[in-house]
C-alpha cells in the first residue's frame, strides 16, 4: 500500500498543522512553531503568495486523510464531476473513507493508526470484512469491529482513554463497537484545518 512514510513531525512543522494529530506533533509545534532547517526562523521567500497558500491547502488535506498525489487528484476530480460544491464534495468524499471513519468512531488514536487497523481485516461493513481504507461508507451502512479486534487491549484503551466525540453524522451502538452512518457528513462536521476553496483555486489554473 502507497502510503506517507517520511518525516512526520518536521511535515506538520512545515505547513504549521498537526498533521497526524498526535501528541509528539502538538509538542513540536508547541516548542518550535516555525518551518524546519536552517533558515525555519527567517521570512520565506514567497510566503505570502497565492500559490503557496493553495499550496499548502492541498498539501494539508492530501495528508491528514493520507493519500498520495495521484490518488487525491482523482478524488478532487470525482468531486468536480458531482453535482454541489467541488471543495465541500472533496471534503465529504474524503471523509466517508473507511479508515477516516474507523478515526472518528475512537477506535484508532491517529487516522494512520485507524488505516492500519482497516488494513489487518479488523473492520466490518454491514458485517463483512473490508481491509481497503479507501472504500466510501454510505448512508445506512453499519461499521462494527470484528469478534477479534473487539477483544484488542488497543482498541480499548482508545475507546476508553481518548474522549473523543463521534461526530453527528454517525451513530454509536453496541457499547462504542458499532458505528451506523445516519447521512452523509455536510461541512459543519468536518473540523479538519482546510480551507477547501484555495483547493479548488489551484486545480482550476
Amino acid at each position: 500500500m502507497a502510503r506517507y512514510t517520511g518525516p512526520k513531525v518536521r511535515l506538520s512543522r512545515r505547513l504549521s498543522t498537526n498533521i497526524f494529530e498526535n501528541e509528539k506533533g502538538r509538542k513540536a509545534l508547541d516548542r518550535r512553531p516555525f518551518p524546519p532547517g536552517a533558515h525555519g526562523r527567517t521570512r520565506r521567500r514567497n510566503a505570502g503568495s497565492e500559490y503557496l497558500a493553495q499550496l499548502q491547502e492541498k498539501q494539508k488535506a492530501k495528508y491528514i486523510y493520507g493519500l498520495l498525489e495521484k490518488q487525491f487528484k482523482k478524488t478532487y476530480n470525482e468531486a468536480l464531476r458531482t453535482d454541489g460544491n467541488t471543495g465541500e464534495n472533496l471534503l465529504i468524499m474524503l471523509e466517508c473513507r473507511l479508515d477516516n471513519v474507523v478515526y472518528r468512531a475512537g477506535w484508532g488514536s491517529t487516522r494512520p493508526q485507524a488505516r492500519q487497523f482497516v488494513n489487518h481485516g479488523l473492520i466490518q461493513v454491514n458485517g463483512k470484512r473490508v481491509d481497503i481504507p479507501s472504500y466510501r461508507v454510505r448512508q445506512g451502512d453499519v461499521i462494527s469491529l470484528s469478534p477479534k479486534a473487539a477483544d484488542m487491549i488497543v482498541i480499548q484503551h482508545n475507546l476508553d482513554v481518548l474522549d473523543r466525540s463521534v461526530v453527528g453524522w454517525l451513530e454509536v451502538g453496541d457499547g462504542g463497537k458499532q458505528v451506523t452512518v445516519r447521512d452523509l457528513p455536510q461541512r459543519e462536521h468536518i473540523d479538519v484545518p482546510v480551507r477547501e476553496s484555495l483547493i479548488v483555486e489551484l486545480y482550476s489554473k
